[in-house]
């Protein structure tokens, strides 16, 4: 029966692709890294908006009104915890080179998630260790990612703000439409350079794109239907845990968009490698033959060092 499934999966290219794509992410053991990402990016959102109420609070300051549902639209991309939030977080007073520090600081210190984000990239393409950006170009690519993902965050949010104040402008079943159209497209945007600044040189703009393209459609999805599904599970767990079900309740949510990014990630590496159709138990084919060469030819950490796959 194994057999006759395995064989079944193999000739029908719609069921060997998804089937590659969780082989591979079971090979990765890609769960792991994205309890990484899940975890440093909990640790990173409250400096990150920090500095999105600060940024808003110069470019915004003259119009309260319209900084109030920016800051309400960015916190809506976290369920549960984002009304707690909204009252609680206030600006940066400083101003000048006090704030230029502040926020330097703040950026510093919240580069954990790119630089997993970094890693976990470059292991879903099977990039050899001794390929990989070293100090200080992986920390600067770091810092950077921050930055793309920061400003992909204020403009989506100011395009939310803004979509919802525009009166007769933008009413109805258009304005979402509208809207939802334009968050896709500068999420996908937002995700193609973040991957080019976590990616090696060796991969063009071109096989990056796809990932970004699922990964954003992931999102918008996550956008929809992520928030009832973390409300479901606090009201379950909220009984036993207390007030310590909103954190859990977003570090569940934060673990499932990063799973569904890492596997966004995978995903593209399987189409631009061709690593399908893969076997689900020997003998296996020439896709799986490919994988395993990769696997092995990524610890690779010396320019001396030869591998060799048999």
């Amino acid at each position: 029966m194994i057999r006759a499934a395995d064989q079944f999966q193999q000739q029908r290219a719609w069921l060997a692709l998804p089937v590659a794509v969780a082989k591979k992410y079971a090979d990765n053991r890609a769960w792991d890294l994205a309890a990484l990402i899940a975890y440093y990016a909990f640790l990173a959102i409250f400096p990150l908006l920090l500095i999105l109420v600060t940024v808003l609070n110069l470019v915004l300051h003259s119009d309260s009104g319209l900084r109030h549902r920016v800051v309400d639209s960015a916190l809506a991309h976290y369920p549960v915890i984002g009304p707690q939030l909204d009252n609680s977080i206030s600006p940066l007073k400083q101003t000048g080179f006090a704030l230029a520090v502040g926020v330097a600081g703040l950026l510093v210190g919240s580069r954990g998630v790119a630089r997993v984000m970094q890693n976990a990239l470059n292991s879903a393409w099977e990039i050899p260790l001794t390929r990989r950006p070293g100090f200080p170009w992986s920390f600067l690519r770091g810092l950077a990612m921050l930055i793309v993902i920061g400003a992909g965050l204020i403009t989506t949010s100011t395009l939310s703000g803004v979509a919802s104040s525009g009166g007769d402008l933008l009413t109805g079943i258009g304005s979402a439409v509208l809207v939802l159209v334009l968050s896709l497209g500068l999420n996908i945007g937002m995700f193609w350079l973040g991957f080019r600044l976590a990616a090696v040189s060796e991969i063009s703009w071109r096989r990056l794109l796809p990932g970004a393209v699922i990964s954003a459609l992931a999102w918008q999805v996550m956008q929809t239907i992520g928030g009832y599904l973390v409300t479901h599970q606090l009201a379950r767990s909220s009984n036993l845990y207390g007030t310590f079900a909103i954190v859990l309740g977003l570090i569940g949510w934060l673990y499932l968009e990063a799973l569904l990014t890492v596997a966004a990630m995978e995903a593209n590496a399987v189409l631009a490698y061709r690593l399908w159709p893969r076997s689900l138990r020997p003998p296996r084919t020439a896709a799986d033959r490919r994988a395993y060469v990769l696997y092995a030819e990524v610890e690779n950490r010396g320019e001396d060092q030869l591998i060799r796959t048999t």
